[in-house]
């Protein structure tokens, strides 16, 4: 099983906090289209043994893409993949884009999931982080999509917003309970350098977040989730009903994918690919039917420190035998030494030979992974 992930880069405006590539003119959208269907060509021997089990639409904002380009891109996909019978194929969407007839044709495509880029049902915390919808948009696309037949539906959710109380991010949760959706993914909002956001806060011309807020309240996403009925299954991750994320979980798992599009990064076992993120360049480099890529070869240090980093904040955990058979013993018992301490004071749960965060763990997860990687 392998997966496929195509960035689309543009948005309709920037939010304050993304460091994704993406640009919001939308000028060179049809020649990007016909860009990422040359570089489908180019690459798609890269599969030719594999089943296609996941297709992800990732930005930017897929959602900006017409019927007619998702059309052309699919015909493109399953012409040069073999794609699983039930393939789950994900497009990341705005609410403000997802109008009833948006939604009727995206009913007529070969997507199955909509990820909705929801943050936050109150238009305080949408207007902070320069969201370009409302909370009344945001809860009408979701029960507008549920209507028209899509059932499977995650949003995105971010706490740690300044201004929001735990009250106000209890009221974000159930709402979103109040859907009864399969999956929410939720996220702390984080401060990356050269960001709008970076450079606002730097000037004092809009509250800086805190730390203590943001543990706090991911202390509460935890509890209301549970209470709920929603599983963790990783870090920013839960679902009802094995619900997984196929597209997330195949990186957590060191499956294999293919990136496509300006920025996108692949994965192949023991290399990494990634594309120039620049849209200009990559059109350029297409329409020459040259593949704008850089390549890592990744030794068993890297391959370590990313399964580490990858697996602990899962369900699923760190292995004992796959830590030996991947990499070597000499991992193996680095491994054990480092992580003792945390076992023996609460943040690590050990269970025949698998290592897992336990819920105090979790809230310190980024400190453990770094102490566990061989550097």
């Amino acid at each position: 099983m392998a997966g496929i992930y195509l960035h689309i880069p543009f948005c309709k405006q920037a939010c304050n906090y993304c460091d994704f590539h993406f640009s919001t003119s939308l000028k060179m959208k049809v020649a990007f289209v016909k860009a990422i269907i040359q570089e489908i060509e180019l690459r798609k021997d890269v599969f030719a043994n594999k089943l296609i089990s996941s297709i992800y639409f990732g930005g930017g904002t897929p959602s900006l893409l017409s019927k007619e380009e998702l059309d052309m891109i699919f015909e493109k996909l399953y012409k040069s993949f073999t794609i699983d019978a039930d393939v789950e194929i994900t497009l990341e969407s705005n609410p403000d884009d997802l109008s009833f007839d948006k939604i009727n044709q995206l009913k007529d495509t070969p997507i199955n999931r909509l990820s909705i880029g929801v943050q936050s049902f109150r238009d305080e915390d949408l207007k902070y982080m320069n969201r370009s919808h409302t909370a009344i948009e945001a809860l009408n696309s979701i029960k507008v999509a549920q209507d028209l037949g899509f059932q499977n539906i995650t949003i995105d959710l971010i706490y740690g917003t300044p201004g929001m109380s735990n009250e106000d991010w209890k009221y974000n949760l159930r709402k979103s309970f109040a859907l009864n959706l399969p999956h929410i993914s939720s996220y702390a909002l984080t401060v990356e350098e050269k960001t709008p956001l970076y450079y606002q806060i730097l000037k004092k011309n809009i509250d800086a977040v805190d730390e203590q807020q943001s543990a706090n309240q991911f202390k509460i996403l935890m509890d209301e989730m549970l209470s709920y009925g929603y599983e963790q299954y990783e870090i920013s991750n839960f679902c009802k009903d094995n619900s997984y994320s196929r597209h997330n979980s195949s990186y957590w798992k060191k499956n294999h994918y293919l990136g496509l599009g300006p920025s996108a990064h692949s994965f192949f076992g023991n290399s990494r690919l990634w594309n120039v993120s620049n849209n200009v360049k990559y059109i350029k480099a297409l329409s020459a039917s040259r593949l704008p890529l850089s390549k890592e070869n990744l030794n068993t240090q890297d391959m370590y420190n990313e399964y580490v980093m990858t697996s602990l904040r899962t369900k699923w955990g760190c292995s004992l035998i796959e830590i030996e058979k991947y990499y070597s013993r000499s991992y193996l018992n680095y491994f054990k030494v480092q992580i003792k301490g945390y076992e023996i004071n609460g943040y690590i749960i050990e269970n025949k030979g698998v290592y897992t965060l336990s819920e105090k763990g979790k809230l310190i997860a980024d400190r453990i992974t770094s102490d566990l990687f061989v550097i």
